[in-house]
């Protein structure tokens, strides 16, 4: 996922910047943001001097930063309201790791708060909500102690708060203490849940500094040219678009000639196309030679915001919907007249009351009248206000994760910077849930209030839609953080929660102490236990109804003996929570071969999308797909790097090829003694220059480098440092000197390529040792060897180390490209390769020899892992010049983590509820649903209609992907259909002639194959067929087979026809 293209508004000036050259490129009054550096040990301090735990906050250190983590630290924040949304808010802010929460509520439990509060058990009915909740939210984060408040909230109460969030308080109370917050410069939130609408409300004072707008990492480009004019132009390498916009600011390093661009101040661009922009005057610098990087600069923006007062008289609005784009001042107008109506009555209006709506709708005609000439909206959307109150008095899970999740990222911004904040009022709705008009209507008595746990939706939703809830069979794959938010929304409405109901979660994974920080089901000493037993005796607490069946199998071709078709032909629907691309579109391909709604969600740090496929009606998860990652060239890889994620790379792949692979091989090829004996064979198969290489990493690893102890591990580790950081750099610029010119007269070390210098060992330079520590322990254990953690001791081993003496050799051939590369033909050198067949050591002599291949894992910090991927990357950035990364960037890079918060995945799974309701009310417009995707850093939301399933034609015969052949392949005899009989039945039936028909990757017929081959699969049966074919038995839990058709019509032209589905038993 990528962000939202939404264009920038123009950074508002807050301080002006020191002048640092006399060049006329000084920047305009700006702030720049700037990140001190990163403590050695990769651990920042927060206001109480503790260290932030990196361990428990890693992943949504990735989205905030440690600066802002710093910040957030130090905030007190108060949530007054422990109904369901105050929670959703208090879980995630707790989660976050702010220095302080206080919950406040004044009210006890009712019967109506279980339907969305998850910490209310039955048995706390009449206890205060606060009291109750304290408990169990103090054991989502120990480093946040959570406090109780049961007083009132007056003036002298609120002063030791930075941040004060209101949820399910009076517009008075909301005034009174939105006002002293404004005075008082603290950050002040209001949030509000109605049904299937919300409300938020932000104002964090009249001077706010954004230091980060979008939380993106800043941009940089390499330059091919800089004009002298004015404006200056600068042109970058056409690898890539730049990705700049007007407005931004950039700096400049390494640029040749030209210097007044090298110490200038950061300086505002205008974007020209997708290659160039411009830039102050340039006439007056010196001479553009070659070379450059420009780089994007984070600026502070500074925002102003209105009080509740001002803003509730002129308000200014997020879009949320802008299919709904009229509806948001109806709202804003009716949510106040839902005070008012509150005040008057003392209750809201009723669940579905034709006489309560009645008077909701006269109260907004009253306020309407009142209003001020900017806010007076000309005509009120009767409609919509006759909904929002049959709904007022419901209390919704979803809706209230989706408000909490973004109100809890407002409460982060407000206190950190970081991140947009909303401007000023937020207003969302999910009313296209309700029955369309045509349909039949809910009324008073199928909604009214029942002592039920259920009452809050029930005042929504009715009676009858419960029960259907409670019936509902569902699979849930996953139960990392969506999957517990997921499970946790499913106790709430009652999912499965009946007699007939059943919910199956599945996820292999054990707890990691990472995953504590979002996956709220999870505490501490549940780490090491499996994720989906957990989480289902987890939510079993908060609803005990649930049937719930956890399993710890991972969704595959290996699993479908278990989830076979009595499995999915039983269930209702399937709800992903996965992460990754390849079991999403596995389990895309299950729910459109049984036909079942399958509700897709992801989420990438404030980025979340949620997508719906409904049978017959959407397209599937797999019809659209994103752009392959770009890869990183080979060459630039091994030769040529320019960016630290090249680095990175290489010594993720140095980490492999060293202490993974060969050891992997080496235990193959003795394994024959056991049960692996064609190694050999297997490796000789190899393409090109495969077998020597395998081979020769074989004989090193048991003859030439076999260690026998810890002092020859550390040997092998100083002169691998040598033979990488300074001999193969030798080397290159051996057959590449720094001078050398192109055949075009340009300087070969130029543009994207680097010219490198080799370094020198130094026992008193912490990275080499790094190294040295990292990659001598790492390959003592891959033989087994004890290692060691004592430097001094490593000292002075390689005080004794006779390092080789190396020259650079002519002829060695080193490719520039990845053309060239591919171009060339490796040469085997065949008497070499009988040579290694022979010398290698005999299977007798290796008899009770084993090597230990070592698994790649980013989150242990004792296992040497990470300080090797960190001091080789660093090391071969210092040959070429590329500023290093420390620990924590490496660690996202080269560990390709995902950065989370628990914020957008709470938002996001309540948008996936929100359809769930959609398919249980058997919805079947595809205009009623709404696949979603926001941006809570911008903030950014966007809702559209799902794309409907393409559809195709055969003759006159229309199909989508959801349509198929149904063969019956055995007749009642017992007797199965041949392949003559089967293409007889397309022929006759459906006037096709199958030219081509397949299996998977089976080839079980086509119109070219060979008479003899013909003659005998004719009259075979089709499970006969395909059994020789793919050399595979049927397993018994196969019910049906799949075959893919190429067809003909009678005109003899191409068709595309569906698949067919050929049941056999």
């Amino acid at each position: 996922m990528s962000s939202s293209p939404l264009s920038k508004k123009r950074r508002v000036s807050v301080s002006a910047a020191d002048p640092k050259s006399a060049s006329n490129c000084s920047s305009v009054n700006s702030l720049r943001t700037e990140s001190p550096a990163t403590p050695a040990n990769g651990m920042a301090k927060n206001g109480n001097e503790a260290e932030i735990d990196e361990g428990l906050y890693s992943r949504q250190l990735y989205v905030l930063g440690h600066e802002a983590m710093k910040r957030m630290q130090d905030a007190n924040i108060l949530i007054s309201g422990m109904r369901g949304l105050g929670l959703e808010i208090a879980k995630n802010v707790i989660l976050g790791g702010v220095k302080t929460v206080t919950i406040h509520d004044q009210q006890v439990a009712q019967w109506v708060d279980l339907s969305s509060q998850f910490y209310l058990r039955e048995a706390d009915l009449s206890k205060n909500r606060a009291e109750v909740s304290q408990l169990r939210l103090a054991e989502l984060n120990s480093y946040v102690p959570v406090t109780a408040y049961t007083g009132d909230l007056t003036e002298d109460y609120l002063q030791q708060f930075q941040v004060v969030v209101l949820t399910d308080s009076t517009l008075e109370e909301q005034l009174r203490i939105g006002e002293y917050c404004h005075c008082k410069g603290i950050k002040f939130i209001v949030a509000d849940t109605k049904g299937l609408c919300g409300q938020l409300f932000c104002d964090f004072g009249e001077e706010m500094i954004v230091f980060d707008t979008n939380g993106e990492q800043p941009l940089s480009a390499m330059i091919s040219m800089i004009t002298k004019d004015n404006p200056g132009v600068v042109t970058c390498l056409d690898e890539a678009r730049h990705g700049f916009e007007t407005g931004d600011f950039v700096t400049f390093t390494e640029i040749q000639g030209m210097q007044e661009l090298n110490q200038c101040d950061p300086v505002e661009i205008k974007v020209l196309g997708p290659y160039t922009f411009s830039v102050c005057s340039t006439s007056g610098f010196t001479d553009y030679v070659r070379g450059g990087i420009v780089t994007q600069v984070k600026m502070a923006k500074k925002l102003k915001f209105k009080s509740l007062k001002d803003s509730l008289e002129s308000p200014d609005i997020l879009t949320t919907d802008f299919a709904k784009f009229e509806q948001p001042p109806q709202m804003h107008l009716c949510f106040q007249a839902m005070h008012d109506f509150l005040k008057k009555n003392s209750y809201l209006p009723r669940p579905w009351h034709q006489g309560d709506a009645d008077e909701l709708l006269n109260v907004c005609k009253g306020l309407n009248e009142k209003a001020s000439p900017c806010q007076h909206l000309e005509k009120l959307d009767e409609a919509l206000i006759r909904k929002m109150s049959y709904v007022a008095a419901g209390d919704l899970a979803p809706v209230n994760a989706f408000i909490g999740g973004v109100a809890a990222q407002e409460v982060m911004k407000s206190c950190t910077g970081k991140f947009t904040p909303i401007m000023q009022w937020l207003y969302f709705d999910s009313l296209e849930t309700l029955p369309e008009e045509n349909e039949p209507q809910l009324t008073h008595e199928d909604c009214a209030f029942r002592n039920s746990r259920y009452d809050g939706q029930v005042a929504v939703f009715g009676a009858a839609m419960q029960e259907r809830l409670s019936k509902l069979k569902y699979f849930l794959v996953g139960a990392g953080a969506i999957g517990c938010e997921l499970l946790k929304n499913f106790a709430m409405i009652g999912l499965a929660c009946g007699e007939g109901g059943q919910l199956t979660v599945t996820d292999m994974d054990t707890i990691e102490k990472s995953n504590l920080n979002r996956q709220f089901l999870f505490r501490p000493w549940d780490v090491t236990k499996m994720k989906s037993e957990t989480a289902a005796a987890a939510v079993k607490q908060m609803n005990p109804s649930m049937r719930v069946t956890a399993h710890q199998n991972r969704v595959g071709p290996d699993t479908e003996r278990i989830y076979d078709d009595d499995f999915f032909e039983a269930l209702d629907g399937v709800a992903n929570a996965l992460d990754n691309v390849d079991a999403r579109m596995y389990m895309d391909r299950r729910c459109v071969y049984y036909r079942k709604p399958l509700l897709e969600s992801g989420t990438l740090g404030t980025k979340g999308n949620v997508q719906v496929v409904i049978p017959f009606l959407t397209e599937s998860y797999s019809s659209s797909q994103d752009p392959p990652e770009k890869s990183i060239p080979i060459c630039t890889l091994k030769n040529f790097p320019n960016a630290i994620e090249h680095t990175l790379q290489w010594a993720r792949d140095e980490f492999e090829g060293l202490f993974k692979q060969p050891a992997e091989n080496v235990n193959q090829y003795i394994q024959p003694l056991g049960r692996d004996t064609k190694f050999m064979e297997r490796t000789l198969k190899l393409p090109g220059a495969q077998p020597l290489e395998v081979l020769e990493a074989a004989f090193k690893s048991l003859v030439t480098e076999c260690p026998k102890c810890w002092e020859d591990c550390v040997t092998w580790a100083r002169n691998h440092w040598q033979m990488q950081y300074n001999n193969n750099i030798r080397q290159l610029l051996h057959n590449f000197p720094p001078d050398q010119v192109t055949t075009s007269g340009t300087p070969f070390w130029s543009g994207p390529k680097r010219c490198p210098h080799p370094l020198e060992f130094d026992t008193h330079n912490p990275l080499h040792m790094d190294y040295v520590l990292a990659a001598a322990n790492l390959f003592a254990k891959t033989y087994g060897i004890r290692g060691s953690r004592d430097a001094g001791q490593v000292v002075e081993v390689l005080k004794g180390v006779k390092v080789p003496v190396f020259t650079p050799r002519s002829g060695v051939k080193i490719h520039v490209s990845d053309q060239d590369f591919q171009n060339s033909s490796a040469s085997v050198d065949d008497s070499r390769l009988e040579e290694l067949k022979t010398t290698l050591p005999s299977l007798e002599a290796l008899s009770t020899f084993r090597m230990f291949p070592i698994e790649f894992e980013k989150d242990d910090d004792t296992n040497f892992h990470m300080d090797f991927i960190v001091a080789a990357s660093n090391l071969r950035a210092e040959n070429y010049d590329i500023p290093p990364a420390d620990r924590h960037k490496s660690k996202l890079i080269a560990g390709k983590i995902i950065p989370a918060i628990a914020t957008t995945t709470a938002a996001v799974v309540g948008l996936v509820c929100l359809e769930l309701y959609k398919i249980a009310l058997g919805k079947t417009k595809l205009e009623s649903f709404k696949n979603g995707f926001l941006n809570l850093a911008l903030p950014f939301f966007g809702f559209s209609e799902p794309i409907a399933a393409p559809k195709h034609t055969y003759y006159d015969k229309e199909w989508t992907l959801w349509d198929r052949f149904e063969v019956t392949g055995v007749k009642p005899s017992g007797e199965e259909m041949t392949l003559k009989q089967f293409l007889d039945y397309f022929k006759n039936e459906h006037k096709l002639e199958i030219t081509m028909l397949s299996q998977g990757v089976s080839m079980l017929y086509s119109f070219f194959m060979p008479a003899a081959k013909l003659k005998e699969r004719i009259e075979q049966p089709m499970t006969e067929i395909v059994t020789k074919v793919s050399k595979k038995k049927i397993g018994k839990h196969v019910k049906a087979l799949v075959f893919e058709l190429c067809c003909n019509d009678e005109s003899d032209e191409d068709v595309e026809v569906p698949y067919v589905r050929y049941t056999m038993r």
